[in-house]
């Protein structure tokens, strides 16, 4: 697969060697993994529009749940960032001690990690929505509850609907085994195409980016992953 200069510059940061052909134009490049342009929400629908209003009651929903025990733990709700009308949803496990502070998902350094990953394939940060299983921070970073899972389930079901996105990348075994229902091991979960509920919306899963930053080398499979995603993205639209 050829790429472009951008993209072998992220690659680099990623850690991933690629080799690329002096002869390549970098205008077919470009080509090859274009970005999605964020929309300007004022020329919408009243259809699309409605279900923005209805993402901001949602966020006001989460923002002061008592569903489960982490509310008396919480600094605050991490509800999700990014385009509300993304292509792309990236859903990780749970929010962290830096996201707790700051209110948004994947900050720090797994979330550098993962904007490199996604700019990788083209895509800005700020253009794909990220959100989370659970919208609360577990104490310790504990692996979340079951009752935890299915007291936030109901607000990412909710996320998805009204987002709507085209396709769905799970990072890690937790997202990726409570989105699907599955229990399968996240190394036979790599490399599937998995479908969402009733939607039939693609669903393909990676390693957390925190795992990249102690596993290194896992980063290629990684990068295999996200062609896979690039590839099943471009054959819907």
């Amino acid at each position: 697969m050829t790429v472009s200069q951008h993209q072998f510059e992220y690659l680099q940061r990623m850690g991933i060697d690629v080799w690329m052909l002096r002869s390549a134009k970098a205008a077919d490049d470009e080509k090859i993994m274009p970005g999605i342009n964020v929309q300007d929400v004022s020329a919408e629908s009243p259809a699309v529009k409605r279900d923005l209003h209805e993402l901001d009651i949602l966020f006001e929903q989460v923002a002061g749940c008592t569903r489960c025990s982490l509310h008396t733990t919480r600094t605050q709700t991490v509800f999700g960032v990014g385009d509300r009308q993304a292509d792309w949803m990236i859903i990780g496990e749970a929010p962290g001690a830096d996201e707790d502070r700051q209110g948004e998902p994947f900050v720090g350094r797994a979330g550098r990690l993962l904007n490199s990953m996604l700019l990788a394939i083209g895509l800005q940060r700020e253009q794909v929505f990220i959100a989370n299983i659970l919208k609360c921070r577990p104490p310790s970073n504990r692996d979340p509850k079951p009752e935890e899972v299915t007291a936030c389930e109901d607000y990412l079901d909710r996320q998805i609907e009204l987002i709507n996105p085209k396709i769905i990348l799970a990072v890690g075994r937790i997202a990726a085994q409570n989105l699907l229902k599955i229990d399968t091991p996240i190394g036979r979960m790599r490399g599937q195409h998995y479908e969402y509920g009733k939607t039939g919306r693609p669903v393909v899963v990676t390693y957390h980016p925190a795992y990249l930053l102690r596993s290194p080398r896992e980063k290629r499979k990684v990068w295999q992953d996200l062609q896979m995603a690039m590839r099943i993205y471009r054959e819907i639209t």
